[in-house]
């Protein structure tokens, strides 16, 4: 059984944000941003397109949960109350506690069994605030498995071998075993997209992520050596790294855990490592096993991510095993 109505509203929803965001971006307010206990910003944005999705998806599907990024708490205080105010003018129609428990449509905790969404109203929040990419991502999981996902990436610009001269602004999705797509935001051009067809390593082009830390940028340095990559890597901020790569700007995007003991959240891959598959790519942890999203919000038996082409991931995995020794198991 297929998720056509899943896949409408889902596009729909991200479309609309996306259009929304475009605009926001340009305006001040919307760029005010408070910060979470982990220190990472939060903006107007970001709570907006969590009430808009949630609101369109509950109306369209009551009986699947959402698993978001946002919570309500943030907007407490004298601070919050300033952001509530500017979404009471966002969202008509609706009062302060309306537009909370939209937020809050998105607490399900997630798991093994059954269908729910998980949300990420805006990827890249850093990106979104110093004006250059960020993603609205989201994704629909059946029993553990990704099997629906949107990328709304409104400052992506269009794909370097596409002959038409078209505005910046793009959703991709990609529903299981039915390929990807993009969509251009400014015409409703669908095209079907595809991984490079590169088959040496040595040719990859990487992407990597714009504020990462100096460990990350060292680490990757190594494996492209290794490699013997000599094209720079691609700096970008989201999972618009995972929609360059489905459609071949880019062949391998390496995400080394910030930490020992970090673990991704779900709502930070799922969209795009669906994406990355149906357009023919590979993605796994440092080790090579497949991304579990079957164990709540975050990917707790997973350690980094690795995404490539998939002709090339052999290749390039086997260098990030050498980089970082892998834990022996002893009987």
């Amino acid at each position: 059984m297929g998720f056509e109505l899943e896949k409408k509203a889902g596009i729909d929803a991200v479309t609309k944000a996306s259009s929304v965001c475009a605009r926001m971006r340009e305006e001040p307010e919307f760029r005010e941003a408070l910060h979470k206990t982990d220190g990472s910003p939060v903006t107007l944005a970001d709570f907006f397109v969590q009430a808009l999705i949630n609101e369109e998806l509950t109306a369209a599907f009551p009986e699947i949960p959402i698993v978001a990024e946002e919570t309500s708490l943030c907007l407490e205080g004298s601070c919050g109350g300033k952001l509530r105010n500017h979404l009471g003018k966002l969202l008509p129609g609706r009062n302060s506690d309306e537009i909370l428990r939209a937020i809050d449509r998105g607490n399900n905790e997630g798991g093994s069994h059954g269908k729910f969404w998980t949300l990420d109203p805006i990827d890249g929040t850093r990106g979104f605030l110093a004006k250059r990419q960020y993603a609205i991502a989201l994704a629909l999981i059946e029993n553990g498995e990704v099997v629906l996902g949107i990328l709304g990436c409104p400052e992506l610009g269009p794909d370097a071998r596409d002959d038409a001269v078209r505005e910046k602004g793009f959703v991709f999705f990609a529903e299981k075993e039915q390929g990807s797509y993009q969509v251009a935001l400014s015409d409703g051009l669908q095209t079907r997209i595809s991984v490079s067809g590169i088959a040496r390593a040595s040719e990859a082009v990487m992407c990597e992520s714009v504020e990462a830390p100096d460990s990350s940028y060292e680490f990757s340095g190594k494996i492209s050596r290794l490699l013997n990559i000599s094209a720079r890597p691609v700096r970008m901020d989201s999972q618009c790294k995972y929609a360059v790569l489905a459609r071949g700007d880019t062949s391998i995007y390496l995400r080394p855990p910030p930490r020992k003991d970090y673990k991704e959240n779900i709502w930070d891959h799922a969209a795009g490592c669906i994406i990355v598959r149906e357009a023919g790519g590979t993605v796994t942890d440092s080790s090579g096993k497949p991304l579990d999203f079957s164990v709540g919000k975050k990917l707790h038996e997973n350690k980094g991510v690795l995404a490539t082409n998939g002709v090339i991931h052999e290749a390039v995995l086997q260098a990030v095993k050498k980089t970082v020794p892998q834990k022996k198991h002893t009987g």
